[in-house]
C-alpha cells in the first residue's frame, strides 16, 4: 500500500511541482527543438493553466496513467499555445519558407508527436516517484515527531538533569573499587555437600 496525505499544503505543493516540471520540460524542449523564442507572457500563462491543472489532480496520489495523461495534456497544450503565442522572428524571413512547409510537415509532426509522448512518460515516472518519495518523508515524520516531542516534554518536566557522580576509583592495575569486599582468589568449587555422603 503506498501512502497518501491529503493535506491542502501537500496539494499545492503536487499542483506547483507539476507545473514546473511540465513547463519547464515543455518550454526548454521548445526552445532546443529549434522554436521561436516564447514571449514571457505566454510562458507564465502557460505555467499557470498547468498549476491549475494540478492543482484540479492534486487531492490525492494518481496512477501512473492519469499522471501520464496530465503529463501529455500539458506538453501538447503548452507546445500549442508556444507555437501560436511565440514572438515575431527577430529578421526578416528567410526566402523559399513561405509554402514549403506543407510537404515536411508529416515527419515532423511525427517526430515531435513521439518526442512529446517520451517526454510525457519521463515527467509522469519523474512525478510518481517524487509524490512517493514526499509521501513516505511526511509519514516518516508524522511517525517519528511525536515520539520525540514526548520524550522532550519528559525531560523538561523532569527538571535539571541530577549531577553526575564521580565514578569509583580503580587501584592501579587492580580492579574498581565499588565499596564491597573483593572475593577470595581462592575458589572452592566442587559437588554439593549432599552429593558427597
Amino acid at each position: 500500500m503506498q501512502p497518501t496525505i491529503r493535506h491542502p499544503a501537500i496539494r499545492a505543493l503536487r499542483a506547483a511541482v507539476f507545473a514546473m516540471v511540465c513547463g519547464t520540460v515543455s518550454l526548454g524542449g521548445h526552445v532546443l527543438a529549434g522554436g521561436a523564442s516564447v514571449r514571457p507572457q505566454v510562458a507564465v500563462a502557460a505555467i499557470a493553466a498547468t498549476g491549475l491543472l494540478g492543482l484540479a489532480l492534486g487531492g490525492r496520489r494518481r496512477g501512473p496513467g492519469t499522471l501520464l495523461a496530465a503529463c501529455f495534456a500539458a506538453q501538447y497544450g503548452m507546445h500549442q499555445l508556444f507555437g501560436a503565442g511565440a514572438a515575431p522572428p527577430d529578421g526578416p524571413h528567410p526566402a523559399g519558407h513561405h509554402g514549403g512547409h506543407a510537404t515536411g510537415d508529416l515527419p515532423a509532426a511525427l517526430v515531435m508527436l513521439l518526442v512529446h509522448v517520451l517526454v510525457a512518460l519521463l515527467s509522469a515516472w519523474w512525478l510518481a516517484r517524487g509524490d512517493t518519495a514526499l509521501a513516505t518523508l511526511l509519514l516518516t515524520l508524522a511517525c517519528s515527531l511525536p515520539p520525540l516531542r514526548r520524550t522532550l516534554a519528559l525531560l523538561q518536566a523532569a527538571g535539571p538533569a541530577a549531577p553526575c557522580r564521580p565514578a569509583p576509583r580503580r587501584a592501579a592495575g587492580g580492579p574498581a573499587a565499588t565499596g564491597r569486599p573483593a572475593a577470595s582468589p581462592l575458589s572452592r568449587r566442587g559437588p554439593p555437600a549432599l552429593a558427597r555422603a
